[in-house]
């Protein structure tokens, strides 16, 4: 049954068991790990792809949750930038105030924070939050939900923005979400957020964005419906590069602004490009088992001819590569990752260790498979030595190639 409608719901993909995708074990650890099936389908009615089954958030959002938003040059220019616009736009009246969705290690919030603008994140991974709080961020760490939007109303009074970056698509509870949104918000204010993009995913079949904390893959006419079941409007549209292919996506109550023209465009394009078509998506998975007898394929070839193999960036979304097409430390030796709280600890499900960056030239492998694929411009400029001494990038989206 849909989330947001209440519609039936067609699966169109099985990728299998999968792992939490950001569970990275500690070796010694001879616990059972959680294990669910990962499928996605799409609804009849409000025509939103979604999971079929959902993880509980206390599972995937805790004191120990590894991802860090700082920690990408990318992301941190990204989200500054971000920050700037709305500080000359929405945030410009007097004495503004912003909530956001999930603000990890509050690289967004930071910059507005020393802007002096009231703000607040709320954020249910305690480990990040703290960060940002060291960081002069205000934090609430709590879940965002009804109750939570009604409290903070009470406290701080109404929001001009809520925010949300890569983490409404992590929400399946979207009607609390909504009834919290609808008692936070001001009555002009706007609800912004940006998750992964639907065309995009489909575009690149890139199916690793499909695991355990993307509940939803939106697409603008998804969205629209979805704004429109809980009062609200699809007003603006903005295509973004980051993590793969985003749309940022923005909100309002019902009849209070003049959507973009932006909005009717995107909508457009998908209609022509039939994305919510289930003939679009049954496609879509034909590519993704592809991609993964191709890759599985090289890298067996690879292993017979004695080559090496590391990985690079233990992401989220390669648990989902990983226990997919079968790939362990028989056919990747390492991963390398600059995040220190998951060195030392084995990628969930596939147990491929996980090592520091400075593993990679010590000494370079030669063949690198690149996890973070969406990240590959500012990875392949660092490690400029790695193809100079005869390396090879292995790269699985949109279909498997070395270079």
């Amino acid at each position: 049954m849909c989330r947001v409608c209440a519609g039936p719901v067609e699966e169109f993909l099985d990728l299998g068991r999968q792992p939490l995708s950001d569970a990275f074990r500690d070796p010694a650890d001879r616990e059972p790990e959680f294990f669910f099936r990962l499928a996605v389908g799409r609804c009849a009615q409000c025509t939103m792809v979604q999971l079929v089954e959902e993880v509980p958030r206390e599972s995937m959002f805790h004191q120990d949750y590894p991802y860090h938003s700082s920690g990408s040059a990318v992301m941190r220019e990204h989200f500054q930038r971000l920050a700037g616009r709305l500080l000359a736009g929405e945030l410009s009246g007097p004495d503004p105030f912003v909530v956001e969705i999930g603000c990890n290690d509050g690289i967004m919030l930071r910059t507005i924070g020393q802007a002096g603008v009231r703000h607040l994140g709320v954020e249910p991974s305690g480990g990040v939050a703290e960060i940002a709080r060291s960081n002069g961020v205000s934090v609430r760490n709590d879940f965002f939900q009804e109750s939570t939007a009604v409290q903070i109303r009470r406290e701080h009074g109404p929001a001009d923005v809520i925010y949300a970056a890569n983490t409404f698509c992590h929400i399946p509870y979207v009607d609390s979400i909504f009834a919290g949104i609808d008692a936070l918000l001001g009555p002009g204010g706007v609800f912004v957020f940006e998750d992964p993009y639907l065309g995009d995913i489909v575009a690149k079949t890139s199916f690793d964005q499909i695991y355990d904390e993307h509940f939803f893959l939106f697409s603008a006419r998804s969205v629209a419906a979805m704004a429109r079941h809980f009062g609200f409007e699809l007003v603006d549209v903005e295509r973004l590069e980051v993590h793969g292919g985003e749309v940022r996506y923005t909100l309002a109550r019902a009849g209070a602004r003049t959507p973009s023209p932006a909005v009717a465009e995107l909508l457009a394009e998908e209609e022509a490009a039939g994305l919510a078509n289930m003939a679009t998506l049954r496609r879509f998975a034909d590519n993704v088992h592809r991609v993964r007898d191709d890759l599985r394929s090289l890298l067996e070839d690879l292993r017979a001819q004695g080559k090496r193999v590391v990985a690079y960036g233990a992401t989220a979304k390669s648990a989902t590569v990983a226990n997919f097409c079968g790939i362990g430390p028989d056919l990747v030796e390492f991963v390398c990752d600059t995040t220190p709280a998951k060195q030392g600890r084995l990628t969930p499900g596939s147990h491929i260790p996980v090592r520091p960056a400075s593993a990679f030239a010590d000494p370079y492998p030669q063949y690198a498979l690149l996890f973070a694929w969406n990240h590959a411009e500012e990875i392949m400029g660092k490690e400029q030595d790695f193809q100079a001494a005869g390396g090879q990038w292995i790269r699985y989206v949109p279909t498997v190639t070395v270079e």
